[in-house]
């Protein structure tokens, strides 16, 4: 059985289609920068790539490691396996290499994998001990739809840009140490110019490398809601996603601090922020607010509800 389909979200569409487009200027911009700076822009892209090629083959290697996961076989977790197995194959993708679970009270899920045939899906034990059994399966459905859209990939190259910068950053601050940078063949008058260059160049890396950060988590969240749509699409119960993110979210803001720190660093992979924050730092977040999705599944449901007429009729 694959897949049901339901009317896309044309609007959100637009919304990460828009983000890519920003995200492209800004690097037609940065360009630009090194150009006109004289900057070996072929040696700065070459670190990124170096830096972002090592992210996006062992991202599965290095969530598991920093996250503490244990990959489970499925004679120590069958009802995770088959749950995993039985998704994927309405997916109409592969099953996951490999199938995880993190000792962890924190309730929360990850996957990653720079492909369908090389992906990581894992949940905590809080996770199986608090929710049902179907919405473990609406969590796990919303995990498997970021493999089945590839979103390690797009976001791993999405970031490209934020690696570059900075490590033009770093070092522009190295070469100004030594007495400034290579002019590229250019022609100039005194410290003064290239002081000014440098300054130029400096503001212009930070602004860069803000302005892509922001995309980026803008990005991030708009994948978000593409996960939770394709999850209840591919569970046919919007709602129960709805009610496991929900009860996660609920469960995350009575965790004492020092345990959810303890998981901070695999947040952006989560399927809800498990970092407490105020209205600041929510703009910065990597995760739509949770109401805010809740709310479209509630929309959703009542779409997949809604009596539909025969066509041709």
């Amino acid at each position: 059985m694959k897949q049901r389909s339901y009317s896309g979200d044309t609007g959100l569409t637009i919304r990460m289609g828009l983000m890519m487009v920003l995200l492209a200027l800004v690097w037609v911009f940065f360009m630009g920068l090194l150009f006109w700076a004289g900057i070996p822009w072929f040696l700065v892209l070459g670190f990124a790539l170096i830096g972002v090629l090592f992210q996006y083959y062992g991202s599965d290697r290095l969530v598991l490691m920093t996250t503490g996961a244990r990959v489970v076989t499925a004679q120590e977790e069958p009802e995770l396996h088959g749950m995993v197995e039985r998704l994927a194959a309405m997916a109409d993708m592969p099953k996951p290499k490999k199938v995880a679970v993190m000792d962890t009270h924190v309730p929360n899920a990850f996957a990653t994998g720079r492909n369908p045939k090389n992906a990581v899906v894992a949940v905590t034990r809080g996770l199986m001990s608090r929710l049902s059994k179907r919405e473990i399966e609406a969590v796990l459905g919303h995990e498997l739809s970021h493999i089945k859209n590839r979103d390690v990939m797009v976001m791993t190259w999405a970031g490209l840009i934020v690696i570059m910068a900075g490590y033009l950053l770093q070092m522009l601050f190295w070469m100004s140490l030594f007495g400034g940078f290579g002019g590229g063949g250019r022609d100039r008058d005194g410290g003064g110019n290239a002081f000014l260059i440098m300054m130029a160049v400096y503001l212009g890396t930070i602004l860069v490398y803000f302005l892509s950060q922001l995309l980026i988590l803008a990005l991030s969240r708009y994948r978000e809601f593409a996960a939770d749509r394709g999850g209840a699409m591919l569970t046919g119960s919007p709602m129960q996603l709805a009610s496991a993110l929900a009860k996660i979210s609920s469960d995350i803001y009575r965790i004492p601090e020092k345990d959810l720190r303890q998981v901070e660093h695999a947040n952006a992979f989560f399927i809800v922020n498990a970092l407490k924050g105020n209205k600041v730092a929510s703009l910065l977040a990597s995760h739509p607010p949770v109401e805010e999705r809740i709310e479209r599944l509630r929309r959703m449901q009542m779409e997949m509800e809604r009596p539909r007429k025969f066509e041709g009729y």
